[in-house]
């Protein structure tokens, strides 16, 4: 009685984690602000067109968190530095946002933060970005993004035990689904995560009345 005792009170005293959270990737992020013909604008990356995923998309610099990095801001920090062939020195105020988790495998910790840096003055690493571009902060406070529904319909391997669920080949599976943003921008399409990250961070700002109305 005593042992279970113990472990009741040990559950008391237990954070919740996100379940399965040691089975995902960890990925850092860092949304880069600079300022610019005297306003703020949200700098972006165009991915190397010769790079084996997403070639030629438009993103924010960051990738997976390594072994060494000794937290989350770290890595996105890092990452940005050896995107942009930047110095840690001119990436200042560096802030969370809400991180995602994704249904393919991979949690996202977001951050933001401002560069010191002209952007005519940051030659990117060609190796992974073929060109920087930004855009001014207030496109986003006044443009709302266009959604897309996209569908995932469930498809059972062919060894699924049907014959062991109610139903069996008839059983009816949700049709789950999310939605897609897109921001268009003088030619350029800004969609997918990068879209998400900027919503979240312009909402961000207009829930704390950061940006002026």
């Amino acid at each position: 009685m005593m042992i279970e005792k113990q472990m009741y009170q040990n559950l008391l005293k237990r954070k919740p984690n996100i379940l399965g959270e040691d089975t995902f990737y960890h990925y850092a992020i860092l949304l880069p602000m600079i300022k610019k013909n005297g306003e703020i604008h949200i700098l972006f990356e165009v991915r190397a067109y010769h790079l084996r995923r997403q070639p030629g998309e438009i993103c924010f610099p960051g990738g997976k968190v390594d072994e060494h990095d000794t937290s989350y801001m770290e890595a996105a920090i890092r990452e940005t530095c050896e995107e942009l062939q930047v110095t840690k020195d001119v990436i200042h105020d560096v802030f969370p946002l809400d991180y995602i988790v994704s249904p393919n495998g991979g949690i996202f910790h977001l951050f933001a933060g401002t560069l010191s840096q002209n952007d005519h003055e940051i030659k990117p690493n060609q190796e992974e970005v073929a060109e920087i571009f930004t855009v001014p902060l207030s496109y986003f406070q006044t443009t709302k993004p266009k959604s897309y529904k996209v569908h995932l319909i469930p498809k059972p391997a062919s060894d699924f035990p049907l014959e062991l669920i109610p139903g069996g080949k008839n059983y009816k599976w949700q049709i789950q689904g999310f939605n897609e943003l897109f921001y268009e921008y003088k030619g350029r399409t800004i969609w997918g995560l990068t879209a998400k990250i900027v919503h979240h961070f312009i909402h961000l700002l207009q829930e704390m009345d950061l940006l002026k109305s």
